[in-house]
């Protein structure tokens, strides 16, 4: 097992594995071995290869990145989810500590985020492969957001329709309860070119100042945003590595495009 890092509670880690570039047979067959019988009964299910590759590879990466943290073989990393669907850890050390995970993928890219203490949300599109309807926010999104999309100039409102969507993924994801929350019954504003703030309904129950928001590249084709829980009213400190389970990891300095207020940050 590899050395155990500390965390703490002022930190989040994110984790990138870029899937498309892990297709050792030998690394695959590893990545089994860390597999509870339910995920190995669901790999095959998969039609294509690729969605099979990503499946694996996430998997190896929430079990083996954690065991970076807990000395807890990944083997042995027991799951259950929420009402709403979110995957939590069920093993008594982890939750002792207050760990928590958030996982996402698009083509190519898996990105898994830690924290101690506090929710967390991630979101991440390949916007260099993907591109997608407009028309999408007039149903989904908040008012304020589908007018300020159409004052886009029209060859910026794709890129700019995904930090919403981004954005709006992380707030959902970091909350844990999925699209039970109406996506047009918050917005996020983008005053300047590197400011986000969000404006949230109250019947929604909840506190704009509770959340810190970042919005960043970890490549030129990739929009990644990260929503974290602000405890004692402070913004965690960010710490970004690439990672081959069971074989490399690397730092990473990605490129911040947005962030709120109260942030810090350590690349």
């Amino acid at each position: 097992m590899d050395s155990i890092i500390g965390i703490s509670s002022d930190e989040v880690h994110l984790w990138f594995a870029f899937f498309g570039e892990i297709t050792d047979e030998q690394l695959h067959a590893a990545y089994r071995t860390t597999l509870s019988a339910s995920e190995k009964e669901q790999e095959p299910r998969f039609y294509f290869a690729r969605d099979r590759q990503r499946f694996l590879v996430t998997r190896a990466l929430v079990r083996t990145v954690l065991s970076r943290y807990i000395p807890i073989r990944p083997a042995d990393w027991v799951f259950s989810t929420n009402a709403y669907g979110r995957p939590e850890i069920a093993n008594t050390e982890a939750k002792d500590l207050g760990i928590t995970f958030n996982i996402s993928h698009t083509h190519s890219l898996i990105v898994m985020g830690v924290a101690m203490r506090r929710l967390l949300g991630v979101d991440v599109e390949n916007v260099g492969a993907r591109a997608v309807s407009i028309d999408i926010a007039d149903r989904f999104f908040a008012p304020a957001e589908v007018m300020a999309l159409a004052n886009v100039p029209i060859d910026q409102q794709q890129d700019r329709f995904f930090q919403y969507w981004t954005l709006k993924e992380s707030y959902i994801k970091a909350r844990g309860m999925g699209l039970s929350l109406p996506l047009d019954k918050f917005s996020f504003h983008l005053p300047s070119a590197r400011a986000i703030d969000i404006s949230i309904d109250p019947e929604l129950s909840d506190d704009p100042a509770r959340w810190q928001f970042w919005q960043l590249r970890p490549a030129p084709e990739y929009l990644m945003a990260i929503c974290a829980e602000r405890v004692d009213a402070c913004a965690p400190r960010l710490t970004f590595r690439q990672t081959i389970p069971m074989l490399s990891e690397k730092t990473l300095a990605p490129e911040f495009v947005r962030t709120s207020e109260c942030h810090t940050e350590d690349n």
